[in-house]
């Protein structure tokens, strides 16, 4: 009897070690997905980079804090497709916008654009990177037999180069089948955040040839024989003593972006601006942060584009209000007249503005990030100046490249107009050295002639 009571107490004891054992590894399976890609990968020393914060204002917004342990070269493609990632938001559910002038242009307009995606999505592919684009047949606006869009099929970079996504948005765009795709992708990647009805009654001003073309006024100004070649500005220190400036006002198209500063710089940087990207956020940060060097806002003359990188809705705003001449209506420029940004004489026609599925585009496969496999990801994109680089990349014959970051950075202040030096700073929403590292290789394909001191 003795025996058998020793035995059932004997068989509890492992029955209960077993449930409890289970329990522990069940938990442990639970909580994996929760930490896996929280913090990322550490190639280099905090110490190996520029000091926290030494060229941003101490303003930024939160989203723009200073990472120490910033990536060195990361290389250009994800080496590795995580299963276990949060899932993308649901669409919200589309309520009728009510009857109104911007919704009739939207109906008088072209039939809406077909979306068919350009590259199938991995099976193990987050669901918020999204490779999958819509295709528009834009002709080409020249004959040139060296155009990057004929040479890069022959290079390392012809298996991610897709020729037909839009670079721009405009009022054929806004339908209710695009706005529950893009929905779901949150800030300069989709339409997230942003109400159907804002962005029907944005983007029904853009409804002229000249909203569709980046480069809008080449049919009058040049011929299918001639190629295309764009200058792109960018504001580092290189371009210090360079003495480019007459090289930079002689291409057709130059580019420029943010606290683009030409005035008592002429002789380095050319005094031209045919098209300047910003974001209102990146546009408001540089009149604030670079006032004393002489920045007053973007350039104003009668060639000059406004290409809007749509970030928030405050962007939607901001541009419509410069479209139709009006007072912003909301958010943080609410009451702002965008006469005093872009002149008395802006109009609709010379306003701009990237497509989401071009950022996206641009992210997934040329800058994607490990920032993507972090808390982060919602945050990054590609930072505005090689937003405007690599849609030249895609509008222009021959792209040359100025004041974009190179190897030897660290010998040169963070911008041009530096009256002393400032060190370059790097920001978790974008990674500046994969950027330095894209811009490297583009240049040894031949893709983009980059200026480079050595």
């Amino acid at each position: 009897m003795t025996g058998m009571a020793l035995q059932r107490r004997l068989l509890f004891g492992v029955g209960t070690f077993s449930f409890l054992f289970c329990i522990y590894i069940l938990c442990l399976n639970l909580q994996r997905p929760l930490t896996r890609f929280i913090v990322p990968p550490r190639i280099h020393q905090a110490s190996d980079l520029p000091a926290a914060g030494s060229s941003q204002d101490s303003k930024e917004p939160p989203e723009r804090q200073n990472v120490a342990n910033q990536r060195s070269l990361w290389p250009l493609t994800s080496t590795s497709n995580p299963s276990r990632v949060t899932q993308a938001a649901t669409p919200p559910k589309l309520q009728k916008p009510a009857q109104n002038k911007s919704e009739d242009v939207l109906k008088s307009s072209t039939k809406p654009p077909t979306v068919r995606p350009l590259r199938a999505t991995a099976a193990t592919e987050p669901p918020f990177i999204g490779d999958e684009y819509m295709r528009e047949d834009a002709p080409r606006l020249t004959d040139c037999s060296d155009s990057i869009q004929v040479q890069i099929r022959k290079t390392p970079f012809g298996s991610r180069f897709l020729g037909r996504p839009p670079v721009l948005q405009w009022a054929k765009h806004a339908t209710r089948e695009e706005f529950g795709r893009l929905s779901r992708y949150p800030g300069a990647h989709g339409w997230g955040g942003i109400g159907y009805d804002a962005l029907v009654e944005t983007l029904s001003v853009l409804n002229s040839s000249a909203n569709q073309q980046m480069l809008d006024t080449w049919e009058t100004r040049g011929n299918k024989s001639t190629c295309i070649r764009c200058a792109v500005v960018g504001n580092g220190g290189i371009l210090k003593d360079s003495q480019k400036g007459t090289e930079i006002d002689d291409h057709h198209y130059v580019f420029r972006t943010n606290g683009a500063i030409t005035k008592g710089f002429e002789r380095d940087v050319g005094s031209r601006t045919t098209h300047y990207t910003f974001s209102t956020n990146t546009l408001m940060n540089s009149m604030r942060k670079y006032a004393g060097d002489g920045y007053r806002g973007p350039p104003v003359s009668q060639e000059t584009r406004y290409v809007f990188l749509p970030d928030h809705d405050r962007d939607y705003l901001l541009m419509k209000a410069a479209a139709t001449h009006t007072l912003v209506e909301r958010g943080p420029e609410r009451a702002k007249d965008p006469t005093k940004y872009f002149g008395e004489d802006v109009s609709a026609e010379k306003l701009k503005m990237y497509h989401p599925d071009f950022i996206r585009y641009l992210r997934n496969r040329f800058l994607r990030s490990n920032a993507l496999k972090t808390k982060y990801k919602d945050i990054y994109r590609p930072s505005t100046g090689a937003v405007m680089l690599l849609a030249a990349l895609h509008v222009c014959d021959q792209v040359s490249a100025y004041g974009f970051m190179t190897p030897d950075y660290r010998n040169y202040s963070d911008h041009y107009y530096d009256s002393s030096y400032h060190p370059v700073g790097f920001y978790i929403n974008h990674d500046l050295r994969m950027e330095m590292n894209l811009w490297q290789q583009l240049h040894q394909a031949g893709l983009i002639r980059l200026y480079m001191r050595h």
